[in-house]
């Protein structure tokens, strides 16, 4: 696969769905969908086990579509590219131009 444009860590920006305009820090990348907390939120209900031994109703964060993400650099939403800076390839903020990592 692909060098992935979003990672683990970033803060990215929903463009599109029920979370529109919301922004959030990314805590996991599977597959082409990011999990960020605190956005695309549902409820699930758990049997009891061994960590959790009442079970019970919980809230916790869905995956998104990375296309329906986007990376914010300095407050703003921004495409990502690539560039190799001194023979090794970095992220970029296309928006500003500051390099990512």
């Amino acid at each position: 696969m692909a060098t992935s444009k979003i990672k683990k860590g970033d803060t990215v920006k929903v463009i599109t769905g029920k979370d529109k305009g919301r922004e959030g820090k990314v805590t996991a990348v599977k597959k082409g969908k990011v999990i960020i907390e605190g956005i695309n939120q549902v409820t699930k209900h758990t049997k009891p086990s061994q960590t959790n031994p009442q079970g019970g109703i919980v809230q916790q964060s869905a995956p998104i579509d990375m296309s329906n993400v986007m990376y914010v650099s300095k407050g703003k939403a921004s495409r990502v590219g690539f560039k190799f800076e001194n023979g090794k390839k970095v992220r970029y903020a296309k928006a500003t131009g500051e390099v990512i990592d």
